[in-house]
């Protein structure tokens, strides 16, 4: 029988992870911390996330036998975003650089960021006091046909264009009349300057627009489908909620949205104040601290597979760890050690789930072997994103594309050469094709502590693995379930190094540096010896993640401190987004290019003034509506507004000088709800 609820509303919170989507349905009412009526999980589904997502709603609107229409708001975070920048996939994009040169790419990991997506320089640009170059498009306006037909969008960046945006959205507006493609500048995502950076961050947003695009529409589609008439919101990487057309808008801002969630859910469900909060995924362990009662931001701008963005965002490190890793073996040690990620595997044990037969027939092939074989366990199916994103493929990448159907093929059988195993790489980087294989989560299922797949395909891989050879030429482990125990032991270990390494970076060390040094490592292992070392935290872990009760059970004595793992730990990030409340910011700058001339820039806007404090009062004002337009775009109709001013002068024989003010301005509140 469907409840109708007449008193609190009811908030609909979903996490689309990379390998689960988490549903779970809360209400204000129930004390303090409101309550859980019901949370559900199913399965990412990359090729149709609307499928994952009808899968953990449903379960849980049956559970909790609630009436869809008495849902007022549905909130999402997500790491689709996050993974992807750390797995190295998304959007081929071609980036417009304008008032730059070629040696720019150099600075700041642009041009590994770049890779092989195609760049056009157009002179122009403007000074730090949003003086103009002279503007020159043709060469970007001869290359848009081609680039048009080859690219899924353009990412813009013209000198200085946080003092003066003007050729940036000359150039946005020719993009999208001769190709109608996305187009991101770079004024929209920052204002600071540093523009490689923000060439950067502009790329990324840029690659991660059709990604997130999928993943709204897929949401919507779905609430339309079931009768949730509730605005849409989307956690941002600094656990601020947005509309989700603002956020379809600015996707990089999202990268970090999951882990942002989980710590406003985990200080939500612990009311600790300080922690350090450890999120474990399929894909990721995502780490960061709690300082009275608030995360950390990074000042900076958030860090993610090893590019620095301009996103504001929690102070988190992520770290390619989680129970879909890749499990490796370290080459040419006589003992060597087991190796876990970067890179995210689709378990044996799910695949096999999936496809029966067809995994379980070629991993018994293999076993029979006499010999164990370099691509053993390793199997390659397509990725079923739509086919328009496998444009600009080279020809050897097209030609093994079309080896690569909708059902696993082992990869000792796809490739003939060692130069093919490069090409389906870079297919798994597009996001074209996934690479299933042995994982963390298979040596769960193979000693009984997963049972959610299928742990007869785990244990084959267990036992494939198991047979490599160590330097002596000896297989490295007596049986699945060993070689399990070790991999288990191994991921619990590397947990508790990338939680002091954030600890470590946190204090301001070197964290990787440091904690790789041998006496850390002997303190963690507790090593015996006449000088007796130690190693613990001041304050406790919050373990996160469906997995973190198995992971994090030996975690506390690796840390020398304890570890708590919530209730609902397995949906903190659904949990916080919807307890959190929207936050926007709009800034302005004012120069002065000469004396007794003030130059207000604001949003899109340049304008001059004589007088300091008349430019200083616009300025406010600008910034004021902005942020007030900005809010209400992002998704609340009754956001406060905090206006602040930093001054930068000087003082010369004994008379003040103005060099420059930046005024920010600050709108929250919480999200607007249905009716």
């Amino acid at each position: 029988m469907i409840a109708k609820t007449k008193s609190s509303p009811l908030f609909l919170g979903i996490d689309t992870g990379g390998t689960y989507t988490d549903a779970v349905l809360w209400s204000e009412a129930g004390g303090p911390s409101g309550k859980v009526l019901a949370k559900a999980k199913a399965l990412t589904t990359r090729h149709d996330l609307a499928v994952g997502i009808s899968g953990a709603v449903d379960a849980v609107l049956q559970k909790s036998a609630t009436d869809p229409a008495a849902i007022k708001l549905v909130s999402m975070s997500t790491t689709l975003a996050t993974n992807a920048l750390v797995e190295g996939q998304g959007g081929r994009v071609a980036l417009v650089m304008i008032g730059f040169s070629e040696g720019d790419l150099a600075r700041d990991g642009l041009k590994a960021a770049l890779g092989t997506d195609p760049v056009v320089f157009c002179t122009g640009g403007h000074d730090v006091h949003g003086n103009a170059a002279k503007l020159d498009l043709s060469g970007l306006e001869s290359a848009l046909p081609e680039l048009g037909a080859s690219v899924s969008g353009f990412a813009v960046c013209a000198y200085f264009a946080t003092r003066n945006p003007a050729h940036e959205l000359a150039a946005r507006d020719l993009i999208r009349e001769k190709t109608g493609l996305p187009v991101t500048a770079s004024h929209e995502l920052s204002a600071k300057l540093g523009g490689p950076r923000r060439a950067l961050t502009t790329l990324l947003n840029a690659r991660l627009i059709s990604m997130i695009d999928r993943l709204v529409a897929a949401t919507e589609g779905f609430l339309t489908a079931r009768g949730i008439a509730a605005p849409l919101m989307v956690v941002r990487g600094d656990g601020a909620l947005v509309s989700a057309a603002f956020a379809r808008q600015r996707p990089i801002e999202t990268i970090l949205s999951g882990p942002a969630a989980s710590l406003v859910g985990a200080r939500h469900m612990t009311g600790l104040d300080n922690a350090v909060v450890s999120d474990i995924g399929g894909t990721t362990t995502d780490v960061a601290v709690l300082d009275q009662g608030r995360p950390r931001l990074d000042p900076e701008g958030a860090t993610v597979g090893g590019f620095r963005t301009m996103v504001e965002a929690v102070a988190m490190r992520t770290f390619g760890l989680g129970g879909d890793s890749e499990v490796a073996l370290e080459d040419g040690a006589l003992n060597p050690r087991i190796l876990l990620g970067p890179r995210r595997l689709v378990p044996l044990a799910l695949a096999g789930m999936i496809h029966g037969e067809a995994v379980t027939t070629e991993l018994e092939r293999q076993l029979r072997a006499p010999n164990p074989g370099r691509m053993d366990g390793r199997l390659a199916v397509r990725t079923g994103v739509p086919e328009r994103l496998a444009a600009g493929l080279t020809g050897a990448e097209a030609k093994l594309y079309e080896l690569i159907g909708a059902v696993p093929l082992a990869i000792d059988r796809l490739l003939t050469s060692n130069a093919q195993n490069a090409t389906l790489n870079r297919l798994v980087s597009r996001g074209l094709v996934h690479v299933a294989g042995f994982t963390p989560s298979d040596a769960a299922h193979v000693l009984g502590k997963q049972a959610n797949w299928d742990a007869a395909a785990a244990r084959l891989g267990a036992d494939l693995f198991a047979r490599r050879r160590d330097g002596r030429g000896q297989s490295i482990a007596a049986s699945p379930e060993a070689i399990s125990e070790r991999v288990l032991t191994t991921l619990t270990r590397l947990s508790a190094e990338v939680i002091l390494e954030t600890a470590f970076a946190e204090d301001g060390l070197d964290g990787a540096a440091t904690v790789a040094h041998a006496l850390v490592q002997r303190a963690v292992d507790s090593h015996p010896g006449i000088a007796r070392l130690s190693v613990a935290l001041d304050r406790p872990v919050i373990g996160l993640g469906a997995s973190a009760p198995l992971h994090y059970a030996g975690l506390a004595e690796l840390v020398g401190n304890g570890c708590v793992v919530p209730r609902d730990t397995d949906v903190a990030n659904a949990l916080g987004a919807v307890v959190g409340q929207v936050r926007v910011s709009a800034e302005a700058r004012v120069s002065q290019p000469k004396e007794g001339l003030f130059r207000v820039a604001s949003g899109e806007t340049v304008r001059d003034f004589r007088d300091e404090a008349a430019a200083i009062a616009a300025a406010e004002t600008d910034v004021r509506a902005i942020a007030a337009g900005r809010a209400k775009d992002a998704g609340t109709d009754s956001a406060e507004i905090e206006v602040a001013s930093e001054f930068r002068v000087s003082t010369v024989e004994g008379q003040r000088m103005f060099i420059e003010a930046h005024v920010v301005a600050v709108a929250s509140g919480r999200p607007r709800i249905a009716v």
